[in-house]
């Protein structure tokens, strides 16, 4: 619906509005609901829950080599390392680009980042611990669980195997792309975990 809406108040389909208003200010030319280039995309795997066998998903021909017929407000798009990091490093810089200029102000970041459902104050959250509340399109850590995800750090997980975060703190972006899909929401898959537990372990470093 929030697809649909953004569409209608631009008055353009919303990935000529996405690629206009933010993946090109940010140079994210390898993002889009598809790619003319399917063999840059790597096979995504399943794991069948009774023999634990590895399963093609979906293969690089497939979903994402041709554009979807309605591009969704909630998911959807492929993306490379790199483009990732420059949406997570706006981020981290208050919403501005590299040259200076702003993409979003400072006040929309805030927004975005802060966690709107109270989960410090009872309300459930994303997380079954209640580590995790939600802003604006991210989940944000409200309390620190282990080395990694200290409080203040936003992101989201793509349960097609990615992860990215922001640590406001240790001023850090990081990505991990994967070609597994998620079993569950929580916990995320070892390799996940053991990215972010590393990654914050180099940091106090």
């Amino acid at each position: 619906m929030l697809g649909v809406l953004i569409a209608r108040a631009a008055g353009r389909p919303l990935d000529v509005f996405l690629r206009e208003r933010v993946f090109d200010p940010l140079g994210m030319v390898d993002t889009g609901f598809a790619t003319p280039q399917p063999e840059r995309l790597g096979t995504c795997y399943g794991l069948n829950g009774e023999t634990g066998e590895r399963f093609v998903y979906d293969p690089p021909a497939g979903q994402w080599s041709k554009p979807p017929a309605f591009p969704s407000g909630g998911g959807g798009l492929v993306s490379t390392l790199d483009d990732v990091h420059a949406f997570g490093r706006m981020l981290l810089a208050d919403g501005r680009l590299p040259d200076g200029s702003r993409l979003l102000s400072g006040a929309s970041v805030a927004a975005m980042t802060t966690d709107h459902l109270g989960v410090d104050r009872g309300a459930p959250g994303p997380s079954p611990d209640g580590s995790q509340g939600w802003g604006f399109g991210v989940g944000v850590q409200v309390r620190r669980t282990g080395l990694a995800s200290p409080p203040g750090s936003y992101g989201w997980a793509g349960g097609l195997g990615t992860s990215w975060a922001n640590d406001p703190g240790g001023h850090l972006v990081g990505v991990v792309l994967t070609t597994d899909m998620f079993t569950s929401a929580f916990p995320p898959p070892a390799v996940i975990q053991d990215f972010w537990t590393g990654l914050s372990a180099a940091l106090d470093d």
